[in-house]
């Protein structure tokens, strides 16, 4: 999972992009970058491994002067970890493009191996984003345009649409002309676009998330749509256009659960009330399951769980306390770039108070389990402190299929709940009994936010692909993930 950011504005726009990027933190931690254009059509740039916070120094932030420009945060999905892969990538032909993207193609090798051998483009790395770039390029130089219009470029996106399978909401710069941002047929990746006036012409923002925008001084315009470009030129004005033949908003629903921040909107949908009805689901399942349950205390694992426990609390009429004590220098251990990582994390993040568990029946919630090994961990760490029972709850449904979208999840075999009932799940990561949120609850649960979107997109929990996928692609990434996590195995 990536986050993106592009701003057009009268001055100088690198600060706001680097604030921005920095609230974006939480949707990427192996690498950051930006690139901005100024009134020459110069490009100033900076991307590296790491922290927002480490790869933008004072020194880097004095070159980065320009009007317009483009962020993004990377956690590794297709391709790998290393420089080589920070983002935005840049293409010289034509004009000059750079390009942040999130999400992940599913026939970006096929679509490579189109580019070498029928457009003479060299794709340097095993990056989809690269892919991505290349295509949408290719489709722009055959407009054949010096100076192309909004027009122009809304037919390369369209070009770009027919060849593109998968997800991918990406923001591009192109130089000397201004900022692209549009959205995959589907819409499963976030993008939102906010207005601001200023003294002589509106500015805009396009992010991957709405929370940034007040804090920058923007109001939401609205979402992109799915299959949708939008275009501000350099003189502010901006232009949109749905470029795709059959467009339907089936946005991840993953989103509201775990990844994006709770004050954020997602097509008009509220991820913080999503997690609130998502604790009622629950409490109400606990309740039709085990109505003499005996739990003394609900106790989060933070942060992304936080609303959906106190709102479980509540309607369960169970004391609600925090009992883990969080550092909050240390990453977000799901999208961590290796297992090991995320094993050796979990106690460093996480400080417990033992005096909330000792001699308690403790219900802990999570916003889902994926691998086991965290729940695992944080369980351990609950009896050591004295508790008489750990109860375990999951905002989300048993996760059994690997993500094709973005998310980077293990292989499906590596997945604790793949081939294993609830009660066997339970068992391997040490609770005394395991509560999942139904799939219909959880639809239910965002849903309710915007009755206009009939369907999510949910295939780690069915394995239901809503984008054309070859088996073949389907065991090229198993036995990829396999790999890595055997090479991080190794490498420990």
């Amino acid at each position: 999972m990536c986050g993106i950011v592009g701003i057009s504005s009268e001055t100088d726009v690198a600060g706001e992009i680097y604030d921005s990027l920095l609230m974006l933190q939480h949707r990427g931690q192996d690498a950051a970058g930006m690139v901005v254009c100024d009134s020459n059509g110069k490009l100033n740039s900076r991307k590296s491994m790491g922290y927002v916070r480490d790869v933008f120094q004072q020194s880097h932030m004095n070159k980065l002067v320009g009007s317009y420009g483009i962020g993004h945060v990377r956690y590794p999905t297709a391709g790998g970890a290393g420089k080589e892969f920070a983002q935005p990538m840049y293409v010289n032909s034509p004009y000059g493009i750079s390009l942040a993207h999130n999400g992940n193609l599913t026939n970006h090798k096929a679509l490579a191996n189109e580019l070498f051998h029928a457009e003479m483009r060299h794709i340097n790395t095993d990056s989809d984003s690269e892919v991505l770039l290349n295509i949408f390029a290719h489709e722009l130089a055959k407009q054949r345009e010096i100076y192309p219009t909004a027009q122009h470029i809304f037919k390369a996106v369209s070009k770009t649409h027919r060849r593109c399978e998968g997800a991918y909401a990406v923001i591009a710069l192109i130089t000397g002309h201004g900022i692209l941002g549009f959205r995959d047929n589907n819409a499963i990746r976030p993008l939102s676009i906010g207005i601001r006036e200023g003294k002589t012409r509106n500015e805009y923002i396009i992010a991957s998330e709405d929370a940034l925008f007040t804090s920058q001084g923007y109001t939401k315009l609205r979402d992109v749509e799915p299959g949708e470009a939008v275009f501000i030129d350099q003189k502010g004005e901006l232009f949109s256009q749905q470029c795709s033949d059959n467009p339907l908003k089936r946005p991840c629903i993953f989103e509201f659960v775990y990844f994006s921040r709770p004050d954020s909107k997602i097509d008009e949908i509220s991820v913080y009330k999503s997690r609130m009805r998502m604790g009622s689901k629950l409490a109400d399942s606990i309740k039709a399951q085990i109505p003499n349950h005996d739990i003394d205390v609900v106790i989060p694992i933070p942060d992304s769980s936080t609303t959906a426990a106190l709102q479980l609390a509540v309607d369960l009429d169970v004391p609600y306390r925090e009992g883990f004590v969080k550092n909050r220098y240390i990453g977000r251990t799901f999208i961590m770039p290796n297992q090991e990582e995320r094993k050796k994390s979990v106690r460093r993040k996480l400080n417990i108070l033992d005096l909330e568990f000792y001699g308690k029946n403790v219900l802990l919630v999570d916003d889902s389990i994926v691998r086991g090994t965290t729940s695992r961990k944080i369980i351990e760490m609950a009896k050591e402190a004295g508790a008489n029972k750990v109860y375990f709850a999951s905002a989300a449904p048993a996760i059994k299929y690997q993500n094709l979208y973005g998310i980077d999840m293990p292989a499906t075999d590596e997945l604790v709940a793949s081939n294993k009932t609830t009660e066997e799940v339970a068992l391997e990561i040490g609770a005394d009994w395991l509560i999942y949120q139904t799939l219909e609850d959880l639809i239910d649960t965002v849903s309710v936010g915007n009755t206009s979107i009939e369907e999510f997109e949910t295939s780690i929990f069915t394995g239901k692909y809503i984008t054309p996928v070859s088996p073949s692609y389907l065991e090229q990434l198993q036995s990829s993930r396999r790999n890595e996590t055997k090479i991080v195995s190794n490498k420990a």
